[in-house]
Parts: C-alpha cells; structure tokens; sequence
C-alpha cells in the first residue's frame, strides 16, 4: 500500500469515527493544524473546523458509512479518490471525488466535490469555518 493510499484510507476512517475522542484523535494524526477543507457546501480552516465539519456530516447522516469507490490514484503528494456515502450494505446516496494534498503525510487541503451536492442545516446557505 502506497503512502496517499494510507492517508486516502485514514481520511475515510475519520469520516467514519462516531466517538469524538477517538475522532479528535484522527483528526490530530492526519491533518496539519492549519490544514483546510472545502466543498460545495463549507469552506474549512484549521483541524477544529475541519472536525466540526466532520461531526456535522455524522449528524446530518447518522446511518450512512463512507466507503471508498474504486482506487486511490495519485503523485507526488497529491492523491484523489472517489467515495460513497451510503448504508453499510446499500447504494450510494452520495458520490464524492475528493483531492487530497499532503506534506509530510499529513493533510494539508482537500477539496471535495459532491453529487448530489445535499442541503446545508436549515438556516445556513454556507458554512465557513475557521477555529
């Protein structure tokens, strides 16, 4: 297993953890600390936001599972990779196309692309996060 398969693996994880301790945990290992996500629905700045985001999705999506679709393709330190969001043993309901940039193997930015592109939390058009 390659490095960005490694870390494209531990992203999924970390979408997946329900425990906050143990997702706080993950979120510490792999991005940097001023790391940043975005996607069509938040924009992301540091690894508190980016854990925030996270901890929405799991809210928002309570019994769907992030699953890799297909293989990590990647160079240098640029990785992109597919996923689906969807019941453990069901279709997706979600397809995502992330790229992840990394540096020292740690996260430094992903972008995240989604289709559909779900609503936000009733009340936010977009979130942007910074912490």
């Amino acid at each position: 297993m390659s490095d960005l398969d490694e870390v494209a693996r531990r992203y999924l994880a970390t979408w997946n953890e329900r425990d906050p301790v143990r997702r706080r945990v993950l979120v510490r290992e792999l991005w940097a600390e001023d790391a940043g996500y975005v996607d069509p629905i938040v924009t992301a700045e540091g690894r508190d936001a980016v854990e925030d985001v996270v901890a929405t999705a799991q809210r928002q999506f309570p019994d769907l599972v992030y699953r890799l679709a297909g293989s990590v393709d990647g160079h240098h330190h640029i990785a992109r990779l597919t996923w689906e969001l969807a019941p453990v043993d069901g279709p997706p309901v979600i397809i995502g196309f992330a790229v992840l940039v990394t540096e020292h193997a740690r996260l430094r930015r992903v972008y995240g692309f989604l289709d559909p592109v779900p609503a936000p939390e009733p009340g936010v058009a977009r979130w942007h996060l910074t912490r």
